[in-house]
Parts: C-alpha cells; structure tokens; sequence
C-alpha cells in the first residue's frame, strides 16, 4: 500500500478534488490518503472526509509535525508525502512501487507549473537534476516507511526547507532518485507576489538557510518579505 499524506492548512477549495484524483489513480487497498490539518478554520476537513480521505486533526501546526503525524497513522509500506496543490502523474502508485522494488530508498518527481511563463518552465526544468539545491517541496516525497522512521522522520524544529533538510539524511541511508515523470503544482504564489520577487525571496532565504540562520529568524524574514506586498 501506498500511504499518500498531504499537510493542509485552509486548503477546503482545492483539497476534494485532489482527494478524489489520488483514489482515481489506484486499485482498491493499495492507497490511503491522509489530511493532515493543521487546524484550518474553512471546509478542509469536510471536503477531504467528503473525498474518501482520513483527516487527522493535528496538535501542532508546521509542516514538519503534521507530516510526521500523517506518516504515524500510516499502514502503507511506502510513504508519499504531497503538497495540497500539487498533482502527481497518473499511474504515479505503480511508479512508487515500480522505484522500492528497484531499491530505491526514497526520492521524488521533476516538477511543473500550471503557469505557462518562461521563467517558470525553465526553473521546473533544472528539477530533473539530482542537484540537492533544486529540489523543491512541491516535487512530492515518497520514501520507504522503514527508511522514513530509520532517519528520525522530518526535524520538527524546521519551520522552512524541512524537504530539503530530510533528504540529506535519507540519501545516506538508501539511494535516492528523480522520476523522470512530472508532477504538477500550483503557481497561485508566485502569481499573487510576482514571479521574479517571489524567486528572489525563495533564493534569500534558501541561502540563509545554507549559512545556518536560524530557523525563527528565517521564517521571521520570509514572513516580513511576504507582509511587504
């Protein structure tokens, strides 16, 4: 079984149609699909219930935690753990399961835009290089459960970047790969904020991060830059 578990924060006007998409894709009894909410105040819940989804309510809000509560509740074998606007390719379950039989420990998919620009396709495709500087937390992460726990699951203390913290961890456990499919993922940011702005704030505190800011004082910056709009 593939447990498929996607953290979710007000996400009621796209969540069901996911829901349903992610069961479309599968046999029954080879995906669940678990919502972890991290206390939305609109129709999250409901929504994903209504879909076929196991909504968890969970104790803390951040990414980080919801996921690790999410992977905690999971009876799959592999974990694939997706953002609530993002898509993965049909026939994505085969594909998860064709990578661990093939001894792939974890890994994700190169990326693309529901936004035609330019700058957008070219950024998407540099996500086919196995560079860990490009990979983004909209790519999706699926990982052998076993090899999830084995590396500590994700650092709860990362406010930002826990995609990419956790890679590097399991990369020294298992191999790790980039599908050669796409997912595809909303660009609803970059179009409220502008694109470039937005990529030059995503290339700040990436470089931040790398430096050691701190976790606060990243999530302090990245929330002024965005209040600045």
């Amino acid at each position: 079984m593939v447990s498929v578990v996607i953290p979710t924060w007000n996400e009621a006007s796209g969540i069901g149609a996911l829901v349903s998409f992610l069961h479309e894709q599968a046999k029954p009894g080879a995906l669940e699909v678990i919502v972890a909410d991290g206390g939305s105040t609109d129709n999250t819940h409901d929504e994903a219930q209504a879909a076929g989804a196991h909504v968890l309510r969970c104790a803390r809000k951040g990414r980080a935690a919801q996921m690790n509560e999410g992977a905690g509740i999971a009876a799959g074998d592999i974990l694939y753990f997706l953002h609530a606007d993002t898509y993965p390719p049909a026939g994505f379950v085969e594909q998860l399961e064709g990578a661990v039989r093939r001894g792939i420990g974890s890994g994700c998919y190169r990326l693309a835009f529901d936004e035609p620009h330019w700058f957008l396709r070219a950024n998407a495709w540099f996500t086919r290089f196995d560079v860990d500087a490009l990979r983004f937390g909209d790519q999706s992460l699926f990982v052998r459960r076993d090899t999830f726990w084995q590396v500590g699951g994700f650092q709860e203390n990362c406010l930002l970047l826990e995609d990419q913290e956790i890679i590097g961890r399991l990369k020294r456990v298992a191999p790790f790969a980039v599908l050669p499919d796409c997912v595809k993922t909303s660009a609803r940011k970059y179009r409220q904020y502008g694109i470039y702005k937005l990529q030059g704030y995503y290339f700040l505190i990436y470089s931040l991060y790398r430096l050691g800011l701190a976790q606060e004082r990243l999530m302090g910056l990245y929330q002024w830059l965005l209040r600045k709009q």
